[in-house]
């Protein structure tokens, strides 16, 4: 899995490719590739490891050209990083196959295209589909008909895009599990797994569903659903701007998007809260009748939208009197969950397309929920497409890795959930208008916040040499303290945990001494002098301490305790999106610090579109 990339045209592709390649890079991979049928009607392709640069270094030294052609970045699944095992993959009599998904039948395909004379010169499941398709080419005549005979047989999750030296008038494309885009030009068109990838030549995309396949022509598409019957996809206009995934300033993107978090918190909630209320329409024309029957919510998510939906539970039960639960999405899959009567059933995530998520989704649409709504930042996402409410989030493209934007806006998006669930569970027009104004106050304290930098980037200094660290945090500020270890280890590697800090005593405090930080988030709130009481635990083994801190919580700095304080008046439901942004800080700089990839940390991707 990872990035594709298509196009056919009446000009050269390669750069357009390329291009959209780069605008990819932020998904996470580990080689790149192209193929194009270049002017003598020959299939010519260019493979490399590692980054997207290498590659165009490749085609530079034997330059490439061609007006029909597709692109790959990827991430391993089957097969280590290696050109061999890079896309596309090529089949006999200049076949071309790009994929995103993993293949789960794809060692019995194997064995009988082994018996049917095909050689493999990969470790990839991909390299079977490409020659499947071939084989049923053979016997049809037709690439378009040879691939829809393939993916019949395919179990798991694709997105396939397909050339053929013998069909140079298009791409052949299908789906199943994982997202593919078609672009419109003139006299041209695109084709990708993201909209990022196209906006520098088009804004105006067509999205595949589920068991599609289409033909990609110069000057027209078409589109056959899973039962083979031709059907016509909306086509939208994209808002994103071609330089929507710029720097700027910043010297990576996770630090352009930690700073852009009050902008995109103000967008999340302009024009869904007003004079103090919250306009729940902006869920859905049935979100009212939802939530007056909503009796139970269950969150189902993974990772850090995982840490942000287990912070809505606190509030959810405590302010909108509603019992929740909270799962990780791939557990939810595998078990038959009892479902109470009245239950909404949330999923959160980013991009929309991950695909423990979306399964989990499709699986909750069969068990009797009484409706689903989606925390997306991807308007034209499955998961959206596939819910019956939707809170987009506006947080803009989200190029790093390690989520930081995404992460708050989801955050206010559900705050804006625990509002809409108290209106109509007891909460009066004055408990709605306090509510509304703290989470419109976000935006002023996250820039109060955002100006601890200086203060992070020094701190950051005593944690480079480490190995280990200790988040600790309770109520909402549990999941925070979660996040904050998932950041640090993401981009850092440093190994980190998180604890409930009552959990101390029940076994983490073994870990503690003079070389592992503690790192604690202390908001002025009814539990903080329980946390005081965590904290002499720590301190009392030797334990050094690292306490972001409320003016007004009484934590003096001393010997082993270092105190970071926040702004102040910081309230119940603001703290969880205002005390996560210096532990994403302090990840950021520590990071820096050890000189890892910031924003393309490795093993990980962006969009995690496999089981």
């Amino acid at each position: 899995m990872c990035g594709i990339v298509g196009a056919i045209a009446n000009r050269d592709i390669v750069p357009v490719l390329v291009e959209g390649l780069r605008r990819l890079e932020y998904r996470g991979y580990d080689s790149a590739g192209v193929a194009v049928l270049n002017g003598t009607g020959h299939l010519k392709r260019v493979r490399t490891v590692g980054k997207v640069q290498m590659l165009q270094d490749a085609i530079d030294a034997s330059p490439t050209h061609g007006e029909l052609g597709v692109a790959h970045t990827r991430w391993a699944t089957h097969g280590v990083p290696s050109e061999r095992n890079a896309h596309p993959h090529i089949s006999r009599d200049g076949l071309a196959i790009v994929h995103n998904g993993i293949i789960e039948n794809h060692e019995e395909l194997r064995d009988e295209l082994r018996q049917a004379g095909y050689e493999f010169t990969s470790d990839t499941d991909t390299e079977v589909i490409a020659h499947r398709i071939h084989h049923h080419l053979k016997s049809t005549g037709d690439l378009f008909k040879a691939v829809r005979a393939t993916v019949a047989e395919l179990e798991g999750a694709y997105a396939l895009a397909v050339v053929s030296e013998s069909d140079r008038e298009r791409i052949i494309l299908a789906r199943e599990g994982c997202p593919v885009v078609i672009g419109f030009g003139e006299g041209e068109n695109f084709v990708a797994s993201d909209v990022a990838a196209l906006l520098p030549v088009t804004r105006r995309f067509m999205f595949l569903e589920e068991g599609d396949v289409a033909e990609v022509r110069r000057t027209s598409i078409r589109v056959l659903d899973r039962e083979g019957t031709a059907v016509e996809r909306p086509v939208r206009e994209s808002e994103l701007s071609a330089d929507a995934a710029d720097k700027g300033p910043y010297d990576h993107f996770m630090l352009k998007e930690i700073h852009e978090q009050p902008r995109a918190i103000a967008d999340t909630l302009q024009e869904r809260v007003a004079n103090g209320r919250l306009l729940e329409a902006a869920f859905g024309p049935a979100a009212t009748a939802v939530f007056k029957r909503t009796e139970h919510v269950h969150i189902v998510a993974c990772g850090t939208s995982f840490h942000a939906g287990s912070v809505a539970r606190y509030l959810i039960e405590q302010i909108a009197k509603i019992p929740c639960s909270v799962e990780i999405a791939s557990e939810y899959r595998y078990r038959n969950p009892v479902v109470p009567k009245n239950s909404l059933f949330v999923t959160i995530s980013q991009s929309g397309e991950t695909a423990d998520t979306l399964a989990a989704l499709r699986l909750a649409k069969q068990a009797g929920y009484l409706s689903s709504l989606a925390i997306c930042n991807v308007p034209e996402s499955s998961l959206v497409r596939e819910s019956e409410l939707v809170m987009l989030t506006r947080a803009g493209p989200e190029i790093g890795v390690a989520s930081t934007k995404a992460f708050t806006t989801q955050l206010v998006a559900l705050g804006m959930l625990v509002v809409a669930l108290a209106k109509h569970h007891g909460a009066g027009p004055e408990r709605e208008r306090t509510l509304v104004n703290r989470l419109v106050e976000l935006p002023g304290l996250m820039e109060k916040t955002l100006a601890l930098d200086p203060v992070i980037r020094e701190l950051a200094k005593r944690f480079a040499d480490k190995h280990h660290a200790l988040f600790l945090g309770r109520g909402t500020m549990h999941p925070i303290a979660m996040e904050g270890s998932l950041k640090l280890k993401e981009i850092s590697y440093i190994h980190a945990e998180a604890y409930a800090a009552g959990e101390l005593k029940h076994g983490p405090l073994a870990l503690v001494d003079a070389d592992m930080p503690v790192i604690t988030v202390a908001p002025n709130t009814d539990l903080l002098e329980k946390l005081k009481s965590n904290l002499m635990e720590v301190r009392a083994r030797g334990g050094e301490l690292f306490v972001f801190a409320d003016p007004e919580a009484g934590i003096q700095p001393s010997e082993g305790v270092t105190v970071i304080t926040m702004p102040r008046h910081v309230s119940y439901v603001q703290a969880p999106a205002i005390y996560t942004i210096p532990l994403q800080l302090l990840s950021y700089h520590v990071a820096i610090l050890r000189g890892t990839d910031v924003d393309q940390p490795r093993n990980l991707a962006k969009s995690v579109t496999v089981e």
